[in-house]
C-alpha cells in the first residue's frame, strides 16, 4: 500500500508558509501521489481518505508549532490528465486556491479518492474526447465550456 505511505510521508515534507510568495509556496508543498494497478484495486476510499485526514492533521499541529498566525488550507484533488491524485498547502483560504481553472471546495474527500480509484486508465483521455471538445469548439467558435473540479479543503491555519 505504496499510496498509504506517500500520503502519510507528506506531513513530514518541508512545508513553506509564504503569503508574500504563493510560488514558493506551491512548489515546495505541493505533491503528486499515484498508485500502481494493483494497489489502486486493493486500496478503500475510507482508508484513502484516512491517511489524508492523518496527514491534514499533522500539518495542522506543524502551523500551530510555527505560530503561522494565518489562513492555511490543505487540498486535495484528482489530476485527471496526470491520473493522480495531488495535495497541497497554502496560505490561502479555501476559497482562494491558485488554480487557474474552476474548482469547488468541499469537505467530501471520499468522492475526490473514489474518482481516483475508480479512473481504470489514470492519465489516458481518449481521442474522442478531445476530437468532440475540438469540434464543439469549431461550432460554436467559442471556448467549451469546462466544468469546475473538485478539490476537498481542510483548514489547517490559525484563522479558521
Amino acid at each position: 500500500m505504496v499510496l498509504l505511505t506517500w500520503i502519510a510521508e507528506v506531513a513530514d515534507e518541508p512545508l513553506v508558509l509564504e503569503p508574500a510568495d504563493r510560488r514558493v509556496e506551491w512548489e515546495t508543498n505541493t505533491w503528486s501521489l499515484g498508485a500502481a494497478d494493483e494497489d489502486r484495486s486493493s486500496l478503500s476510499v475510507a482508508e484513502v481518505v484516512a491517511a489524508f485526514e492523518r496527514t491534514a492533521a499533522a500539518i495542522r499541529e506543524r502551523i500551530r508549532d510555527l505560530r503561522f498566525s494565518g489562513a492555511a488550507t490543505f487540498y486535495v484533488w484528482h489530476d485527471k490528465q496526470a491520473g493522480q491524485l495531488r495535495c497541497s498547502t497554502g496560505s490561502v483560504p479555501p476559497d482562494a486556491l491558485p488554480f487557474s481553472g474552476s474548482y469547488v471546495a468541499s469537505d467530501d474527500l471520499g468522492s475526490v479518492v473514489e474518482e481516483y480509484l475508480a479512473d481504470s486508465e489514470p492519465g489516458f483521455i481518449a481521442r474522442s474526447d478531445l476530437d468532440n471538445v475540438q469540434s464543439l469548439s469549431e461550432q460554436t467558435e467559442t471556448e467549451p465550456e469546462i466544468r469546475p473540479f473538485g478539490v476537498w479543503v481542510s483548514s489547517v491555519g490559525a484563522s479558521r
